[in-house]
């Protein structure tokens, strides 16, 4: 069921899967992101894409959902009720 959409869960972009780490790896990337204001899954993300980086490895930024509202035209009546 890979890729299906139902009407109250849209999949996510993103590959997921179960990650074990030694809990003092994992207390340090916690650190790391709470410092950053970053949840301990985007604190990987980067500490992951910066070691590809210093290896000589490019990876591009996927098109993901973009959060927050939606960009759109203002509210014709003013009101923001």
């Amino acid at each position: 069921m890979q890729g299906r959409f139902t009407d109250d869960h849209v999949m996510s972009a993103k590959k997921a899967f179960p990650l074990r780490l030694d809990p003092a790896l994992y207390d340090a990337v916690q650190r790391l992101a709470d410092a950053d204001l970053r949840s301990v899954n985007a604190e990987i993300e980067v500490l992951l894409r910066e070691a590809l980086a210093r290896r000589g490895v490019k990876v591009d930024v996927s098109k993901s959902a973009r959060r927050g509202r939606p960009v759109g035209k203002p509210n014709a009546g003013g009101s923001n009720a």
